[in-house]
């Protein structure tokens, strides 16, 4: 299962991206996360669907000095290996 996530609110500046990747190895998710010029952060996500679900309601609260507004989740593809931290787009 590969999902899209974009996550809104204030997720920069807060190592939402480092907690948002150690969170994806603990679960055994592969893909990316990086920050967006416009302040939010977005992800790819893949793995088995529990694990999906799991990052998902994970990335709806984030790391404690997070203040996620919304998660927006879309269907998407892609095979990756491991998971990276992607430079701000």
């Amino acid at each position: 299962m590969v999902k899209h996530l974009s996550i809104h609110g204030y997720v920069q500046g807060v190592s939402f991206r480092y907690h948002f990747r150690e969170q994806a190895q603990r679960l055994g998710i592969s893909g990316w996360v990086r920050n967006l010029s416009d302040g939010s952060v977005e992800a790819m996500i893949a793995g088995s669907p529990a694990s999906v679900e799991a990052m998902i309601s994970w990335a709806r609260v984030g790391p404690a000095a997070a203040q996620v507004e919304r998660v927006e989740v879309s269907v998407a593809e892609g095979t990756f290996a491991g998971f990276e931290l992607r430079p701000t787009l």
